[in-house]
């Protein structure tokens, strides 16, 4: 279960301390206005983090330590221009340019100076997303987060005096050289660095970018001269008026996905739109804002979204399938199978098209061919992870063949892939309680609840186990939980809350009960009887 909240609330030290202490593996997402970091975590100790849209500094810090020349790095440049996907250390390695122990240093310190940065952050939101890894990144490092709580907050501290003479990256400073002479100055190793670059144009920015210092380490040492009155500001840099075209798509793409990876579905929507503004049409904002249509329930604008794409020559069958779900969800059914045939001329071996017809088939009561495409589904998948969607519907189809057993195997096996899915663990207990597997089955209900309690069918599934055997305050308790978080769950909750409220001789209010039971369930005998059996009592 996500965990979200506010940095105005709970400063970013405080998360961090407490995924620590809860040994949680996920990723933490952190959003300020434009900007966006992710730290991740693996059994409570962080093992990437980066920031988007910010400048990868390893080839730079390589550069300035003489590790690589300009023309090396200008080559790893061009390769992973070559393969996006891939992370510059990578390429270094695998070019021999330096060792995966250098790799591993630098690596370290980049995440270090990342999350140092995301430490200023006062403002914004947080969103941790369990059991979440980095992607494309097969380099990762084990740091305790305490570690950096220290040097985090004498950053913190630091930098409130640094931004007293360094307001802003886009001031430009110039160097009083005669007076620095005078003076026979003991400087830091960082200011030695940067007085070749002072020159009365480079702005702040600019002196970061081409010393391969960190922000921090520039902005201290600044601030240093500026104290001891070694240099003064001379003016601003001119903010190009128009940035380039093709980064600013490029920028709002990288925080749209990222934002969607979190599940903030406006704030990616919004990125997304602003793709389309600079660049309509674009195949990739579209796709995400499709997507977002779905998430968020709005598939008649999905539906629209995806039959442009689909008709594009070259589509993905992709397209097609989501235009599929679509048009399922808006009970379009026959329309939904055609556009999976078109999925399937595309792409007959994908899984993801056997595992979209198996769904359409269930749904329309088709469970033999259902359980046939869903297997063929499993089948195409291999060793791959399926994803707990595929677990939910294959178990589903099993159960209505009649094959309990077989359902119960695959929930089992969906579950221990994906052990945060509370629906599975749902579906698992039901079904183990029906093969009479009641102490299997309260397990499940308790795992699926520490992820989950906000799903009432879990809420209601506990209450049912605990009505069985006769703990009937303890499922009362969990009967009213379920209802609160959804009035129209079904008849069978009324009936058996109407019992319990029978039994304490509260006849008025199971009375109500019961009355509910029949407006949800209209065919339910027991309701009717008992409303009928507590009216001649009286």
């Amino acid at each position: 279960m996500a965990i979200r909240g506010s940095l105005s609330e709970a400063s970013l030290p405080d998360v961090l301390q407490l995924l620590t202490m809860g040994h949680k593996t996920g990723c933490l997402s952190v959003a300020h206005r434009h900007a966006f970091g992710s730290v991740y975590f693996d059994r409570g100790r962080i093992c990437y983090a980066s920031i988007i849209n910010r400048r990868d500094r390893l080839g730079d810090v390589l550069l300035k330590q003489g590790r690589l020349t300009r023309e090396q790095l200008e080559v790893a440049i061009a390769a992973q221009a070559a393969e996006p996907q891939t992370r510059l250390g990578e390429i270094l390695v695998a070019q021999g340019m330096i060792d995966r122990d250098q790799l591993h240093g630098y690596i370290k310190q980049q995440i270090e100076e990342d999350i140092y940065y995301l430490f200023t952050w006062t403002q914004g939101t947080f969103t941790f997303e369990p059991d979440v890894r980095p992607e494309y990144q097969d380099f990762t490092v084990s740091i305790h987060p305490e570690s950096l709580m220290l040097e985090g907050a004498r950053r913190v501290d630091e930098w409130s005096l640094i931004e007293k003479k360094i307001t802003s990256f886009d001031l430009i400073f110039a160097l009083d050289e005669q007076k620095l002479s005078e003076k026979a100055a003991v400087l830091s190793q960082e200011q030695y660095m940067l007085i070749p670059l002072i020159d009365g144009m480079r702005d702040v920015s600019a002196l970061i970018e081409e010393s391969g210092l960190g922000d921090f380490e520039v902005g201290k040492a600044l601030f240093g001269l500026a104290s001891a009155g070694y240099l003064h500001c001379v003016g601003r840099s001119h903010v190009p008026e128009h940035v380039s075209h093709e980064t600013r798509v490029v920028e709002h793409r990288n925080l749209g996905v990222a934002f969607y990876r979190t599940s903030m579905f406006d704030e990616a929507q919004r990125e997304f739109r602003r793709v389309t503004e600079l660049r309509p049409g674009e195949t990739t904002a579209m796709h995400f804002l499709g997507l977002i249509g779905l998430r968020q329930g709005r598939f008649d604008e999905a539906v629209r979204i995806f039959r442009v794409l689909a008709a594009r020559p070259g589509s993905s069958w992709g397209a097609h399938v989501n235009l599929a779900y679509a048009l399922e969800r808006l009970g379009r059914l026959e329309d939904a199978r055609v556009a999976l045939r078109e999925a399937g001329k595309q792409a007959p071996d994908a899984p993801e098209v056997r595992f979209a017809l198996g769904v359409l088939a269930l749904k329309r009561g088709e469970v033999a061919r259902a359980d046939a495409s869903l297997r063929d589904a499993a089948a195409r998948w291999g060793s791959r992870v399926r994803p707990a969607t595929f677990f939910h519907y294959a178990s589903l189809a099993a159960a209505l063949s009649g094959d309990c057993d077989r359902a119960i195997a695959i929930l089992t096996e969906g579950v221990a892939v994906h052990p945060h899915a509370a629906v599975l663990q749902n579906n698992l207990a039901v079904a183990l309680e029906r093969r009479g597997r009641y102490a299997e089955a309260a397990n499940a209900v308790e795992l699926g609840l520490r992820d989950d309690a906000t799903l009432p069918q879990l809420q209601k599934n506990s209450g049912d186990l605990s009505y069985r055997v006769g703990r009937y305050d303890e499922a009362f308790d969990a009967y009213r939980r379920a209802l609160r978080l959804d009035p129209d769950l079904g008849g069978d909750v009324y009936l058996k809350l109407g019992n319990i409220r029978f039994r304490r001789g509260e006849r008025e209010d199971a009375r109500r009960c019961w009355e509910r039971s029949l407006a949800l369930a209209p065919d339910n005998p027991m309701a009717s009887n008992n409303l009928d059996t507590s009216r001649r009592l009286d």
